[in-house]
């Protein structure tokens, strides 16, 4: 009997078993959020964290799943154009959510091309299957063949012929968001493009230290903020991990909307200044805010004094804060102390006319200012929605002036800067009524830069490193 000696061991060349793809947690993570964004049009910043947190990952891992998730959600309109140009076919939903998460990697993030392609086609081998994987590894290395800059002079318009075109692939976001923002900035294409450049930017965790309840110095390694007083910036960490913000005496929010809340109560009133009124006051930032100025004063004003047409308000008001949604005006009641807050339609006012002093009307609308916090927003919204959320503010903007008693004062905020939502409701409402006088409300926010030409406020990312706030404050005069 012979015996062959020469036969190869089985499993593969050389005698080496096949690779066993590995699981990345972190990949998977920024995967799970992507299909959740996708099917169920989840909202990545809270879903990130409930998955963070119950998988376990932490520090690096926790930041390379952050970034994969929110890059690649942010990057994605400019990504697909590349794909499509890539790819032989039109990929399923899940395989297109994988090539997304490996272009970004390749053309965003510092990993290199061949772990960029490995680790996508291991995830999509394990959880879509073998011949997924192969489609998606042959995509992936002809994506890596350029950069980003070479792939965008391929697939974005030319901007001579189709300047917004050109700008919604190349900074990532919807055509007609890119044509709203142009309106809003009077058409200048560089202010254009820098400001979607600042939507695709990471934005600082910023903090407010509510008066009288919490304070700066108290905020863990945070940084004091440019614009307002009580602002804070937490450079990394878990915010809810610091006492004051569990504590609700602290929390985060936005610069600019703390600056909208505090112009609010810094305009002179005659007579009486004691009861105020949030409207549509959830999920509670502004209402945290207001709670805290109305009961202990704005006390950074009242130490260092406020220059220019404001006063800073002492104390010793109350705040009505309502919802027309319960499971919203039960987040505000968590978050403030001394309001009193009640489920209420403000269309429908569950108060009698003229019963307040101030009145902070935060309006339902696109949220086309807070892109770069709520990254999958922008491929949600539809330009039809517009008109509808209009009609909407509209009718709000007449009930919160309708609430306001002679010489109250009403402030209009919308977290955008679509002229549909902004200037024009408040021309549309101001222009029927002789019962409103519109104040410049840069008086009110000194020393700000970049505020436009009045009389409304509006703040930009790319000019203040906010959110896109738009403010007009109107006050209420004898019918």
């Amino acid at each position: 009997m012979t015996h062959r000696t020469d036969r190869k061991p089985a499993g593969g060349r050389g005698g080496r078993s096949p690779r066993r793809p590995a699981r990345d947690q972190a990949r998977n993570a920024a995967f799970d959020v992507l299909r959740a964004v996708d099917e169920r049009d989840a909202y990545a910043n809270l879903l990130m964290p409930r998955l963070l947190r119950e998988r376990g990952l932490k520090g690096r891992d926790a930041a390379l799943a952050t970034e994969l998730a929110y890059g690649t959600l942010r990057g994605l309109g400019g990504y697909d154009a590349i794909i499509k140009v890539c790819g032989d076919r039109e990929p399923d939903a899940a395989v297109r959510d994988a090539l997304r998460l490996g272009a970004h990697q390749l053309l965003k993030m510092r990993v290199p091309p061949h772990a960029a392609v490995g680790t996508t086609v291991d995830l999509v081998r394990l959880r879509i299957g073998a011949g997924a994987a192969k489609f998606v590894n042959a995509v992936l290395r002809k994506i890596a063949s350029r950069s980003l800059d070479e792939w965008m002079a391929i697939v974005a318009p030319d901007p001579a012929g189709d300047l917004s075109g050109h700008l919604a692939i190349v900074h990532s976001h919807p055509r007609w968001i890119v044509s709203a923002f142009r309106d809003a900035l009077g058409a200048d294409a560089d202010e254009t493009a820098a400001l979607l450049e600042a939507d695709n930017a990471r934005p600082l965790v910023t903090l407010v230290a509510r008066p009288g309840r919490s304070s700066v110095s108290e905020l863990g390694n945070a940084e004091p903020g440019r614009l307002s007083p009580y602002a804070a910036y937490l450079p990394e960490g878990d915010p809810g991990r610091i006492t004051a913000v569990a504590e609700t005496r602290a929390a985060v929010q936005d610069e600019a909307s703390q600056l909208v809340a505090l112009a609010l109560t810094r305009v002179p009133l005659d007579r009486r200044d004691e009861v105020w009124l949030d409207m549509c006051a959830g999920p509670g930032g502004k209402a945290g805010l207001l709670d805290a100025l109305a009961t202990h004063g704005d006390l950074a004003g009242l130490d260092d004094g406020v220059p220019g047409a404001g006063e800073a308000f002492a104390g010793g008001a109350r705040l009505l804060a309502a919802d027309a949604q319960h499971h919203r005006s039960r987040l505000v009641w968590q978050t403030t102390r001394d309001a009193a807050v009640v489920t209420a339609d403000a269309t429908e006012p569950a108060w009698r006319p003229g019963s307040f002093d101030r009145v902070m009307l935060d309006a339902p609308c696109t949220g086309l200012g807070a892109l770069r916090r709520r990254p999958e927003a922008r491929w949600r919204r539809d330009p039809s929605g517009v008109a509808e959320l209009g009609r909407l503010q509209r009718r709000l903007l007449d009930s919160a002036l309708d609430a306001t008693r002679p010489g109250g004062v009403v402030a209009y905020v919308t977290c955008s800067p679509h002229l549909a939502e902004t200037r024009v409701v408040v021309g549309d409402v101001i222009g029927r009524r002789d019962d409103v006088r519109q104040l410049d409300a840069r008086d009110y926010l000194p020393g700000i830069e970049g505020l436009g030409d009045g009389p409304h406020v509006q703040f930009w990312p790319h000019r203040h490193g906010t959110d896109a706030m738009f403010l007009a404050l109107l006050r209420r005069l004898p019918a």
